[in-house]
């Protein structure tokens, strides 16, 4: 098979300013900039995949039916970091798990898992 991800690919109203906050929570760095995109990489290291954010005028509207899981050291640590960056816990049914369910700062969840 010759395909392999190339990048994940999200919808947003402010590319630049999704970029800026992935950025933040993954010390990944700015690659690509214009007006209607924005890619965002780890330095070094081609394994990681990058992610790239896509201006579009709609509001998102449900919940998403893919999101990231992020494995800390220290889940606690992170999820106040991520706070300060311009995530915020979310709630979307999830009742007694381990792991934190937060969005960012456009409304797209994704997880704090526990340390792996």
């Amino acid at each position: 098979m010759s395909l392999r991800p190339y990048t994940l690919t999200f919808d947003a109203h402010d590319p630049r300013r999704l970029a800026k906050f992935w950025c933040g929570a993954l010390g990944y760095d700015i690659t690509l900039d214009n007006a209607d995109e924005v890619a965002i990489e780890k330095a070094g290291d081609a394994s990681v995949l990058p992610l790239l954010f896509v201006r579009v005028p709609d509001e998102k509207a449900v919940k998403n039916r893919v999101h990231l899981d992020l494995a800390p050291y220290d889940q606690s640590a992170e999820v106040d970091r991520l706070k300060a960056l311009g995530a915020r816990e979310v709630d979307i049914g999830q009742r007694d798990v381990s792991w934190i369910v937060m969005a960012d700062p456009e409304g797209n969840e994704f997880c704090v898992l526990t340390a792996r």
